[in-house]
């Protein structure tokens, strides 16, 4: 047994840290892996660095880290063959934990469950050890020649030894002896399902385990292959992910490949984007533009945030911006901690700008493909059109970097830009006060038959369908000058573009008054609102509309909006008789107030019937009324 060269107390100037560790850190105690691994990793690239600079001229040889756990003896061990420590710079480095102020430390944070805010502002990433291991040990050898290999050994509380080891090769060896309390860890699913997770993408190869496959070893007498059975270790990760490489290297197959290996069970994405920015931070990844429909909640949390291809966290809100969420891809940054907190992200400088350098990258890739290719964009304009909207409604700067290639679809299946349909539909479409009316559909099915009465007039009609319409919507108003948008039955036709012109009414004042009696008293509703119109001869002889205005306060408040009140307003609908049409004369001709009742409730339930309001016992004695209507 080597001979204790020192006993001593680690420099901490408080005896709480160790139970401070495990206790705040418990909740994220998985990353005590990642936190050990890195730290083997970046011995083994300092001393690759070492070697290119010709400051260390010995071989390099396997720098390959090795995982590895034994469930019997209760231990997992992560060794390299990096730098290494003398016994001088493990008291320098393991012991003196040099932070200011620790008793400030315990009282600021007991009360705090961040661990990874902990960890990030203290450095305790080797001490992380300590909430899955009663023991630690430490034997390390340094690269640098004659140098004697050393021991360091702790068990959780302030004491250390410090010995000479008999290790003659280079590099680090961690081993951890697990407490109960961690058994979990000592199981290889558990293990390699961490390291697949935080290291997988680390820049040097991790072995973890072997396993046993058969290969061909010849042929026998009678020309049958021979075979053995051979072990070869596991490599867990990939040192050279994509996004670490030059654009210029990489063909489209090789993006198609990388994003598949991120997400095996996805469709193919549309296109992508490859950052690559060393100025005035570093930046690099690979952001793809999934095919989304309006499923788009489900889709969030795609985008894994790397730090110099250590796995860090895929909740990006406040690296990314929050409309493109929905991206999928890598980010990395070394301008970004391994341990971060929410609070860091929110306040870091850098973090915000590199937000705003995603925010622009996108941009400007949209913009070229727009003008590259402007068939093929709008082809791609359905599966975009939710990120470039969510974007256009949330960000002021997106928006003025989008006006341009955002386009609207009618419903001819026409797409245009803004600058393009003001253009279009400026003639026909501008009221009396000067504004330019664009007319919509949410659904172009259920609204045909306004759309019809729309286009009689030669209306052009947007599609907006998508969940984030009502919001575009709005937005458009805002954005666009003298524009109004409007849903295509929020009103008369004759008053959704208000011309200042009216047909002659074909009912003197007093059949007006009756007409609208009549109805009254067959509908009997006091949420619905009755006007007598003169409107063309052949439109339907009632109107049903809900405003645009009651409809989007109903609409947002179903979406949370902050109009809630709305949900326990009952809406109230206007419904326009056409005093011109023929079959409101017909009612009017009609002797019997039976009759009169009878037909004014029959052409009023198909108003209804068009808007789709007709449901349950009113729908069952309209059909009943229907029948012996035409018997």
């Amino acid at each position: 047994m080597a001979e204790v060269a020192e006993k001593g107390s680690i420099s901490i100037h408080t005896e709480n840290i160790f139970p401070i560790i495990k206790k705040f850190l418990y909740s994220d105690h998985e990353i005590f892996l990642r936190e050990l691994v890195s730290n083997a990793v970046d011995a083994t690239q300092k001393l690759k660095k070492l070697a290119s600079l010709g400051d260390f001229n010995g071989e390099l040889g396997n720098v390959t880290i090795e995982v590895k756990f034994d469930k019997d003896k209760k231990t997992i061990t992560v060794s390299d063959r990096g730098l290494g420590m003398t016994a001088e710079e493990i008291k320098k480095y393991i012991n003196q934990i040099a932070f200011s102020g620790a008793a400030e430390f315990v009282e600021k944070f007991k009360d705090k469950t961040d661990a990874k805010d902990i960890i990030g502002k203290f450095g305790l990433g080797f001490y992380s050890a300590f909430m899955v291991a009663d023991k630690v040990e430490v034997v390390s050898k340094s690269y640098q020649a004659n140098t004697q290999a050393a021991r360091w050994i702790c068990d959780g509380s302030t004491e250390f030894e410090l010995t000479s080891a008999d290790k003659t090769e280079r590099g680090t060896d961690v081993i951890l002896y697990v407490n109960d309390d961690s058994s979990e860890f000592l199981d290889e699913f558990r293990l390699k399902g961490i390291l697949e997770k935080y290291c997988k993408f680390l820049p040097v190869e991790i072995k973890f385990g072997t396993k046993q496959e058969s290969v061909e070893d010849g042929v026998d007498k009678d020309g049958k292959a021979q075979y053995k059975t051979i072990t070869v270790d596991r490599i867990i990760n990939n040192p050279n992910p994509l996004w670490a490489k030059s654009p210029a290297d990489l063909k489209d197959e090789d993006y198609l490949k990388f994003y598949k290996e991120l997400y095996p069970f996805s469709e193919d994405p549309l296109f992508w984007i490859h950052l690559n920015v060393d100025y005035p931070f570093n930046l690099t990844g690979i952001l793809y533009f999934p095919k989304v429909k309006n499923d788009f909640e489900l889709q969030k949390n795609k985008i894994q945030l790397y730090s110099r291809q250590v796995f860090i966290t895929d909740e990006v809100k406040d690296v990314v911006p929050d409309f493109l969420m929905l991206l999928h891809g890598v980010i990395d940054s070394p301008d970004i901690p391994l341990n971060v907190s929410r609070s860091y992200l929110q306040s870091d400088s850098n973090v915000k700008k590199i937000s705003q350098h995603i925010t622009k990258k996108v941009a400007d890739k949209l913009q070229e493909l727009y003008k590259k290719d402007r068939s093929d964009f709008e082809k791609k304009w359905d599966d975009i059109n939710i990120f470039v909207k969510y974007g256009i409604i949330s960000d002021e700067k997106f928006y003025d970097r989008a006006k341009d290639f955002t386009l609207l679809k009618n419903t001819e299946l026409k797409y245009f830009t803004f600058n393009e349909y003001k253009e279009k539909v400026k003639d026909l479409q501008t009221d009396k006060d000067g504004n330019t009316v664009y007319l919509y559909t949410t659904d172009a099915g259920k609204q045909d038959s306004f759309i019809q009465s729309a286009k009689n007039k030669s209306y052009d009609i947007l599609l907006f369908d998508g969940v984030l319409d009502n919001h575009f919507i709005n937005t458009l108003e805002q954005k666009l000058e003298k524009t109004q948008v409007k849903r295509v039955d929020s009103d008369i036709v004759e008053k959704l573009i208000d011309k200042d012109t009216k047909l002659e009414h074909l009912l003197s004042n007093d059949e007006q008054e009756k007409i609208k009696s009549i109805f009254e008293k067959a509908i009997n509703n006091s949420n619905m609102q009755l006007t007598v119109e003169s409107l063309a001869t052949d439109e339907i002889p009632i109107v049903i509309t809900l405003s645009e205005f009651m409809r989007r306060m109903r609409d947002m408040a179903k979406m949370g909006g902050g109009y809630g009140f709305m949900g326990n307003m009952p809406d109230t609908y206007q419904v326009a008789i056409n005093g011109n049409h023929n079959l409101i004369s017909k009612i009017l001709k009609e002797e019997k107030e039976e009759k009169q009742l009878e037909l004014a409730k029959q052409v009023y339930d198909l108003a209804l019937l068009s808007q789709n309001l007709l449901t349950g016992p009113s729908l069952t004695q309209f059909l009943k009324r229907s029948v012996n209507l035409v018997q």
